[in-house]
């Protein structure tokens, strides 16, 4: 007899972060990521606010922490069932839960070494393309790559009676490093992302040459670009893209009077240097242009321009040297929405100076300093910007006669420096590319539940797709 298949979300249905969804069958029930709240959803209580003990796996996407980051409550609730990944993401999950352990919750060594040798007993990575059964359950389970970071993967989970396909965070088509996502050959059920369900991003082709258009724009005027990017897959796609700029426009020149092979890129995340370096220990994971570069003597992302900068001190002293210097630097730094880490320090000494610029490559929730800064910045940049801004929403109508300002720690700082997007650089796939991966399914599914987006991206998607799919029933849970 058939069991009873119920899909419930513990997260991600209200905004972009929060990721936590259960597949029960019958009395039994596994979890696809279990990830902390940020931006306008942020919770102060981060304890588990579900049942648990029939809860046998717990299945992990990939590992930013709006997938991630409340791991350590699920253990804290006694959850000691397998956590299965992807073999990359079993090398990068441990280094980013302690990062964020460090930051978030506690400075307690002990404590965190408790938690990370816990999580180690209970990792059972996984190869893509491989079925595993779920102990004590009716189900099998199967990662296939997503293309969103290296090593995500979203998750088929088959039953006896019907497949239900969770996406996880799909990647755009030709993204740096990575193999591009295949849909699976059958589901009746898909549980899909939303982040970009109602626009499109720049081809690869073109994001790249919006991006060296953005380098040297900024840079003309011998001030600072910052990119605010995340730690992990945003920051190796830059320097693998900034590389190659490098590579293929050395002698041209990237600011008044500073050729591309001069131009110095800072990396000030050791959190992003860690992970980068992991990347490259994951070598046999990348797509096949990056495995060519590397056979012919390039190093994507280790290359004699950058700088990584390490200690707290060296940060500190990197910021006030930006500040008062007038010789062009790229900087790269963590958060990617400017909710914390060191980006913070670089806002509050660039943004008050008009010969900054700051440069956001991915999303920024509602709620965050980043879209803050991406609103209003943007509403104030000067109509001579050759740059065009692609902004996530109608630009907010505020008073020329006041400056614009974001709060950061509590305090108002001015934004002066110009503030540009170049939106190709997501990690999530677009909305034609979500379209395309699950209309691809064929007998077409028979419902498809958009998650993890905002309000007016899951109500685009869904228009679309129902008009395309008008025998699957399109909700938003």
């Amino acid at each position: 007899m058939n069991q009873l298949i119920n899909i419930l979300h513990h997260g991600a249905i209200t905004g972009v972060t929060g990721s936590c969804h259960e597949l029960r069958v019958g009395e039994a029930g596994v979890l696809i990521d279990c990830g902390l709240f940020q931006g306008r959803d942020k919770r102060d209580d981060l304890q588990i606010d579900f049942a648990i003990a029939h809860i046998r796996a717990l299945i992990v996407t990939h590992v930013h922490i709006d997938h991630i980051g409340r791991i350590p409550y699920l253990l804290a609730a006694g959850f000691s069932g397998p956590i299965y990944c992807s073999v990359p993401s079993a090398l990068l999950l441990p280094a980013m839960l302690e990062d964020a352990l460090k930051i978030g919750f506690t400075n307690n060594k002990a404590l965190i070494a408790g938690v990370l040798a816990k999580l180690q007993t209970q990792l059972q990575p996984l190869p893509f393309d491989q079925w595993q059964p779920i102990a004590g359950m009716a189900l099998r389970i199967r990662l296939q790559r997503a293309g969103h970071i290296l090593g995500s993967a979203y998750v088929e989970c088959a039953t006896p009676s019907q497949t239900i396909v969770f996406s996880g965070d799909l990647g755009a088509p030709h993204s740096p490093l990575l193999m591009a996502p295949f849909p699976p050959a059958h589901a009746d059920v898909l549980v899909l992302e939303s982040t970009y369900g109602d626009k499109d991003h720049d081809s690869r082709i073109d994001r790249r040459l919006r991006l060296k258009a953005a380098i040297e724009h900024a840079l003309q005027d011998g001030g600072t670009l910052l990119i605010p990017a995340f730690s992990l897959g945003r920051t190796q796609d830059l320097l693998y893209e900034i590389e190659s700029l490098i590579s293929e426009f050395g002698q041209d020149h990237a600011g008044l009077g500073l050729p591309w092979h001069e131009l110095e890129i800072v990396v000030d995340s050791p959190l992003a240097a860690n992970f980068t370096e992991l990347y490259r220990k994951l070598k046999p994971f990348w797509n096949l242009e990056a495995q060519a570069r590397l056979r012919e003597g390039r190093h994507p992302l280790a290359f004699e321009q950058m700088t990584v900068v390490d200690s707290h001190q060296d940060h500190l002293q990197a910021v006030q040297f930006l500040a008062r210097n007038h010789k062009p630097y790229i900087v790269l730094a963590g958060s990617g929405m400017c909710t914390g880490g060191r980006v913070v320090n670089y806002l509050k000494a660039l943004l008050p100076e008009a010969r900054n610029d700051v440069l956001f490559v991915g999303y920024q929730a509602e709620g965050t300093p980043g879209r803050a800064i991406l609103d209003y910045g943007s509403a104030f940049a000067p109509a001579s910007s050759h740059l065009a801004i692609k902004d996530q929403q109608a630009q907010p109508e505020i008073s020329t006669s006041s400056a614009p300002w974001v709060e950061l720690d509590g305090q108002r700082y001015p934004i002066r420096a110009k503030v540009h997007q170049v939106s190709g650089y997501s990690a999530h796939a677009g909305q034609t590319d979500l379209i395309a991966f699950a209309t691809a399914i064929y007998p077409h599914l028979k419902q498809i539940r958009l998650v993890h987006g905002e309000t007016q991206a899951k109500a685009a998607l869904q228009k679309k797709l129902q008009a395309l799919l008008p025998n699957t029933e399109v909700l938003i849970p």
